[in-house]
């Protein structure tokens, strides 16, 4: 018997589903019966018209679409429609997280239609009952996160290519000849996009600056600024702005403003520091209680609302520090001088003064403007010199007014009292449930050519501490006093939300294969058993990775008029008041503070909520380029130890390799699986660990290995090492 001959003329109609909704989608609430969607598709033969019918049916029965009447389908105007932000991921497909579902919805990449990492977007979700997950598609993009990329030209004869840095970077950019400018082939470039025609397969961009030839150290730090949009430079004209303001001290403000010159007044900063925005003074009072005054440099003093100045502060936001530099939030004349506590000058600064008794209760509060006279600057070490010894030689290079003698001693006296409140008040921060975390700071020295020759770690001593006391003292009693008044004032608070429970979870799974437990039965057990496991964990090898760990289980800080409290610090009001130098919202605070004190009608919530809003991103943006940039110098570093072997603790394990921190350095690598040719090893996901098909050697988060460099990629700002063994087998060789 013969096999019926197919009709010719019947097409491969693919995701039929998918394009029968997209129809209906662009016309809702039009009605189309089989003959139209066979038209619109164009198709006319027998077999695809018939499996047009049978799929409209299956859609109607499934109630993705509507029978109308007999034969007419439709689909209701906006169901099904949602909004959210698109997180890509290094295998060219995203998620989009909505707000109201529980779940993110799977985006394939044929489905984003032009988006990209961290767009706002419009999506359709299928109803697909036969999958787990959501899956959408791409409808809209409402709100680019960026227009402007930093990649690598490729240039042809008559147009380019711009390779994108970005690992969430699906495509690449065409640029005309014409739009070029004057970049070499090969050239780290910052290309900008201007469209993505309906049929192109990579949006057309021109490129707006040359960075300089890739691995330099220039390019690669400028490229970082660029690829997160972060400035280097101030615009001429608000540098011009900027250096016309009159700084110098005037009676006639003096007289505005509480004098405080005669009081013992310092600072204690990073002994690097160029700008001193906060200081301590310190008396004695004859009731046996302290006066102490958190004065903060007066940054809205010379900032001015509505000027090019204060412009470009907000669109900043916050300083940005990079291993080799500071981009500032503010032109030097303010930032380095008039602005900085220096030893010896007379400042206009913002306080918060307090009495407080000897078990560091506060007993009086102020608030208001002042004037001040720095008296000495200590960096850490020399006040942790004086908190050690107790005043024994005072250190180099400490700068004090004329009686010196005297001031020595009053200073030694005002630092060890200080130390001694500022204990207390932690100690009592710790009882009523904050959380202890002090991780090690990863640190380069840096030759003149900023070239990395030797890494140290920064640890918080007691003078760290004692500042970071007296600071979140000033911050919470502002945010109190503004927070607490009736009717409710608009304020900017710093924001911590209680940690998630399946990031806890996932801790406490972690952490028990190392010995360590977690008490998650409520609030103040999860704050002491975590405090318990940051003690536990020092000085062991997995350290580091603990702490990183429990850092990502803490929801993130964010600014907002909303006040829900900082569980980290657990402070029912908190704030940030003592930074305006580097930090935007401190500014905010200053202001509104001050419109408060003189009695003002509450701000707008609306303005000050977008202001928050996009001070949080900024930051965001800011955390991660210190964050590429630490990462950049760890490569540049490790490049110069090739030829080493070093012991290094499994910090990650996932289905493609192993991360491996090294413990003298605290420089991370990965291992690929591929690379380990002894056996083929699997991902066992539950106890986070790789296992030989064939040996069953087992590789597991946390153990102890020796391993050296096989690439140092300074463009991708990856390490790859190889694999040399567990420590113990090894050192037993």
């Amino acid at each position: 018997m013969k096999k019926k001959k197919r009709n010719s003329s019947s097409k491969n109609l693919g995701d039929l589903s998918k394009k029968i909704i997209d129809i209906l989608r662009k016309n809702a609430g039009k009605a189309y019966n089989y003959k139209q969607i066979a038209s619109i598709l164009g198709v006319d033969d027998p077999g695809s018209r018939n499996e047009i019918t049978k799929k409209l049916a299956q859609l109607a029965a499934k109630k993705e679409i509507e029978q109308v009447e007999r034969g007419k389908f439709k689909i209701e105007g906006r169901k099904n429609y949602y909004q959210g932000k698109l997180d890509m991921t290094t295998k060219g497909y995203g998620y989009v997280m909505v707000e109201d579902l529980a779940d993110d919805v799977f985006i394939p990449q044929n489905y984003l239609n032009t988006a990209f990492h961290g767009d706002e977007v419009e999506i359709y979700i299928y109803n697909n009952r036969r999958k787990r997950k959501s899956e959408g598609e791409v409808t809209k993009v409402i709100n680019r996160k960026r227009t402007e990329f930093v990649g690598i030209l490729d240039l042809k004869k008559d147009f380019g290519f711009v390779r994108i840095d970005d690992s969430k970077m699906y495509t690449d950019f065409f640029v005309q000849k014409n739009k070029i400018q004057d970049a070499k082939n090969g050239d780290k470039v910052v290309v900008e996009m201007e469209e993505w025609p309906e049929k192109a397969d990579s949006p057309f961009g021109k490129i707006t600056k040359v960075l300089g030839t890739p691995g330099e150290h220039q390019t690669e730090i400028h490229g970082i600024l660029a690829q997160y949009g972060l400035p280097h430079d101030f615009p001429t004209e608000v540098e011009e702005f900027a250096n016309e303001i009159d700084t110098s001290i005037q009676e006639s403000e003096i007289k505005k403003r509480r004098d405080m010159r005669d009081v013992l007044t310092f600072t204690i900063d990073p002994k690097d520091a160029k700008d001193f925005d906060d200081a301590l003074s310190f008396q004695k009072l004859n009731n046996g209680h302290f006066e102490v005054g958190i004065h903060i440099a007066d940054v809205s003093h010379y900032l001015k609302p509505d000027t090019i100045l204060d412009e470009e502060a907000y669109e900043r936001a916050t300083s940005v520090y990079l291993v080799d530099r500071v981009v500032p939030m503010l032109p030097e004349i303010l930032s380095n001088n008039a602005c900085s506590l220096r030893p010896n000058e007379e400042k206009y600064t913002f306080s918060a003064v307090f009495k407080i008794d000897k078990n560091a209760k506060v007993v009086d509060q102020w608030f208001g403007r002042t004037v001040t006279y720095s008296d000495a600057r200590f960096a850490y070490e020399e006040a942790q010199h004086i908190i050690e010894t107790r005043g024994g030689d005072i250190p180099a290079g400490v700068s004090i007014k004329e009686d010196a003698y005297k001031a020595d001693e009053n200073i030694v006296e005002a630092v060890l009292e200080l130390n001694g409140l500022a204990k207390i008040m932690r100690s009592r921060r710790m009882r009523e449930g904050a959380i202890s975390f002090d991780k090690v700071e990863v640190k380069f020295q840096l030759d003149e050519q900023n070239e990395p020759v030797g890494v140290f770690f920064k640890t918080s001593k007691d003078a760290n501490k004692l500042i970071e006391e007296f600071m979140l003292l000033a911050n919470k009693k502002v945010a109190e006093f503004i927070g607490k008044q009736d009717p409710k004032k608009t304020f900017v608070y710093r924001c911590h939300d209680e940690p998630d429970d399946a990031k806890l979870a996932s801790l406490q799974t972690i952490v028990s294969k190392f010995g360590h437990k977690l008490n998650l039965k409520d609030k103040n057990a999860i704050a002491s058993s975590l405090n318990s496991l940051l003690v536990d964990v020092q000085g062991t090898k997995e350290q580091n990775m603990v702490d990183t760990l429990t850092i990502r289980t803490m929801s993130k800080a964010y600014y907002g008029t909303e006040n829900i409290g900082h569980y980290g610090l657990a402070f029912d009001y908190y704030t940030h008041f003592t930074s305006p130098i580097r930090r935007y919202p401190d500014v905010m605070v200053h202001r509104l503070l001050q419109r408060y004190l003189d009695n003002n009608p509450s701000a707008s919530q609306d303005e000050y909520e977008e202001k928050c809003h996009h001070s949080s991103d900024m930051e965001g943006l800011a955390t991660s380029a210190e964050r590429d940039s630490i990462k950049y110098m760890q490569v540049k570093f490790m490049q110069d130890h090739q030829d080493e072997d070093f012991v290094g603790v499994i910090s990650g394990v996932t289905d493609w390799g192993i991360f491996v921190e090294i413990l003298e350095n605290k420089c991370e690598g990965m291992i690929r699986l591929r690379d380990l040719k002894d056996d083929h090893y699997e991902f066992d996901e539950e106890n986070y660990a790789v296992v030989g098909r064939k040996t069953k050697k087992v590789y597991q988060l946390g153990d102890e290995v020796y391993v050296n460099v096989k690439n140092a990629d300074l463009l991708k700002r990856h390490l790859d090492f190889n694999l040399l063994g567990l420590k113990e087998e090894v050192e037993n060789k």
